[in-house]
């Protein structure tokens, strides 16, 4: 497999990519954009469960796997036979990274352990990602992002004060959760280039949880106070949240007693920053429903438009609340090439959100469009391993790819 003239920042590297669902194939696809050679290895006939996870479909594709599968190829392989075990043994033998989210000992069923990857394969670097980690009494409990999010204690800080807990519109923690797979394998990369040796990384949807609850955490911890849920608005800041206005909402961040003072005299209400009750962020904190009753007052004057051209003039920090068709069709969108158009060999022509991360000197690229299941397969297996055409009909016959 070629790297398609990459000269991407992981340009060489080899990954092999055994995830399914969101975390571990969004980890896999951010090392393919910044140009790893990545082999997605499916099990035949059936693929990534999010294969068939629509609609919407182009071309029989469905929207959710092209969304996170970009850059790689697609090998089919029986991993529960031998020898479909043999192949992926091969693959790992020049391979740099193995991501895997399988439960906790199948690749260890498999005969694929740490020991044997010390003893074959010393140089890969090994990313496990789980639930809830391989250790504590919830162990060996598979993980799902909605259950995570319940647990974690992020559903209990989402919604309306008065209102039932609520999860967050995208997957959140299977994101977070690919994110800190990806920046761990990276840190693994660079330990390896000093001591040659790859190891074993491992996260975990139930510590990415925790960990997204910041500042949120850190209050509790502090104060030993519980959290609760404040709407669109932030436990140690306000004014930070939405307001109505005479034709919509708009959204308004005001991180300091500067801004606050700005925002005050440009909504026409000077008086409210030598209030004793809303001169300083902790005061304001306090008097928070006092507060946002009035600005709710004052901004229902004009439309959302308006205000957003008045208080960015001064430096007050505010914005539209956009639907995903608005945001995605943004100009500025447009302008950070946030949105490409790729063709792809079974959806033809479609849309798809862009690189996030810029690296001038090694920059990311989008080579490949996502793998139909198993495209890549002979490819793979004559070009990387050098299998014959007899070997390869006798698997096929076989169901092993």
């Amino acid at each position: 497999m070629g790297s398609d003239n990459s000269q991407g920042a992981l340009e060489g590297l080899r990954v092999v990519d055994l995830t399914r669902i969101l975390a571990g194939p969004l980890c896999t696809q951010m090392l393919g954009d910044m140009g790893a050679d990545v082999v997605k290895v499916e099990p035949p006939g059936v693929g990534d469960d999010t294969r068939t996870w629509g609609p919407p479909f182009a071309g029989g594709e469905s929207a959710y796997f092209l969304g996170v599968n970009r850059n790689k190829c697609s090998i089919t392989l029986n991993l529960a036979v031998k020898a479909g075990q043999e192949v992926l043994a091969q693959l790992l033998r020049t391979a740099d990274v193995l991501v895997e989210n399988f439960k906790l000992g199948t690749l260890e069923k498999w005969g694929f352990g740490n020991d044997w990857l010390e003893k074959h394969a010393p140089q890969v670097i090994r990313c496990s990602i789980t639930g809830y980690g391989s250790s504590g009494p919830d162990a060996a409990l598979p993980g799902y992002d909605f259950i995570l999010q319940a647990e974690s204690g992020l559903m209990s800080i989402c919604g309306e004060p008065d209102g039932t807990p609520t999860k967050y519109g995208v997957a959140i923690v299977d994101v977070v959760t690919g994110l800190y797979a990806c920046n761990s394998i990276l840190a693994a990369l660079a330990a390896r280039a000093r001591t040659g040796r790859g190891q074993h990384v491992e996260v975990c949807l139930y510590d990415s949880g925790l960990a997204m609850l910041i500042n949120v955490a850190s209050n509790y911890l502090v104060s030993g106070q519980d959290a609760r849920r404040y709407g669109n608005g932030h436990p140690s800041i306000v004014p930070y949240t939405t307001y109505p206005t005479a034709d919509g909402m708009i959204a308004i961040a005001v991180g300091n007693d500067g801004q606050f003072a700005r925002f005050a005299e440009t909504v026409g209400r000077p008086e409210w920053a030598r209030d004793a009750r809303f001169a300083k962020n902790p005061d304001r904190v306090v008097n928070r429903e006092a507060l946002d009753a009035l600005i709710a007052q004052a901004l229902e004057r004009e439309k959302t438009a308006a205000w957003i051209g008045k208080l960015r003039t001064v430096g007050v920090p505010c914005g539209p609340i956009n639907t995903v068709a608005e945001a995605l069709n943004d100009p500025h969108t447009l302008a950070r090439d946030m949105v490409r158009t790729v063709s792809h060999p079974a959806a033809g022509e479609f849309r798809m959100v862009g690189i996030p991360f810029r690296l001038k000197g090694t920059p990311a690229t989008i080579r490949r469009p996502p793998p139909t299941l198993g495209q890549h397969t002979e490819e793979v297996l004559v070009g990387e391993l050098g299998m014959s055409a007899e070997r390869i009909a006798q698997l096929r016959a076989e169901k092993v790819i």
